[in-house]
């Protein structure tokens, strides 16, 4: 199954349990069973919107943009943790005013139930969404999977909350788990939206990525072959890196193209997405990039 299929079907289970938890809040008047389907909102306008981004993050490369639209999916990473935040501060406002104005809640074992659904088919879809988009390297589909698992720990929070609340009679246990829930989600938000800016910043590759990167060069120097002025940044689900390949000014045009060739095409093997351009330089010429001149 592809990414844009996995996020078709967290849509999909956004509905199925946006309708679970607004049945349960309705047969209960739990707040904190309200804070948490208001939570499921935001899963379906983030997993709508992800949808959008990994669409236009799939589209080739253009006239406008020629080096592709990935960056796309951080946008989807932003948007859902902006969301995310303002469920947060609604499900505070609700809590606050369940505090001054505390109700009973009923019919905890139906609604508890219908939590208890909910929760489990999350947790699912949560974890096989953060399997997938950790092999392909997709922000949009991992965010939306580690906001799935926040509302999985919401739920079961939750619940553990409502059945103090049957055992014991304290009302107030209700709005104070919904105040824990909304404090949680704001931090996940918080994590969301600092990851995406990041992102739109050009990051360099992961240390690991940068591991395999050194050790396929390590294998090409020798002598003859040096490598210098390595940078890399990501964007969505490519990579790339930019360096100088110095070699003896005595080699022919195609003797150096082709040993850059086996260098570029070891390395996009070693790290998948990866896109590599090598810059042929003489060993006694040296590129400066930090010229003063450069900088303007």
């Amino acid at each position: 199954m592809q990414v844009r299929s996995y996020l078709k079907l967290s849509v999909a289970l956004a509905l199925l349990t946006i309708a679970l938890k607004t049945a349960a809040w309705w047969w209960t008047g739990s707040v904190s069973l309200a804070a948490d389907a208001l939570e499921s909102l935001v899963n379906l306008a983030g997993a709508v919107f992800a949808l959008a981004m990994v669409t236009v993050a799939a589209r080739p490369p253009d006239e406008d943009h020629p080096f592709g639209h990935h960056k796309a999916e951080f946008f989807s990473s932003g948007f859902e943790g902006v969301l995310i935040i303002a469920a947060a501060l609604g499900i505070l406002w609700a809590a606050g005013h369940r505090f001054l104005t505390p109700q009973p809640v009923e019919s905890l074992g139906l609604g508890l139930g219908l939590a208890i659904v909910s929760s489990v088919l999350n947790g699912l879809l949560a974890w096989a969404m953060l399997r997938k988009g950790r092999e392909h390297r997709s922000m949009a589909l991992e965010a939306d999977a580690r906001h799935l698992f926040t509302d999985v720990w919401t739920s079961a929070g939750v619940v553990v909350g409502l059945v103090g609340v049957g055992l014991t009679g304290w009302t107030w246990l209700d709005p104070l788990l919904a105040t824990l829930v909304a404090l949680n989600i704001l931090r996940e938000g918080a994590h969301l939206v600092w990851t995406s800016s990041q992102g739109l910043m050009d990051q360099a590759l992961e240390t690991e990525s940068l591991a395999l990167v050194h050790q396929v060069l390590d294998e090409f120097s020798h002598q003859t072959i040096r490598f210098d002025h390595l940078v890399s940044r990501r964007a969505g689900q490519r990579r790339f890196v930019d360096l100088h390949m110095h070699m003896p000014s005595s080699w022919s045009l195609g003797r150096a193209a082709a040993v850059r060739s086996s260098v570029e095409q070891a390395l996009m093997s070693a790290v998948p997405g990866l896109r590599a351009s090598i810059q042929l330089l003489p060993m006694d010429v040296e590129a400066h990039f930090d010229d003063p001149k450069d900088l303007i």
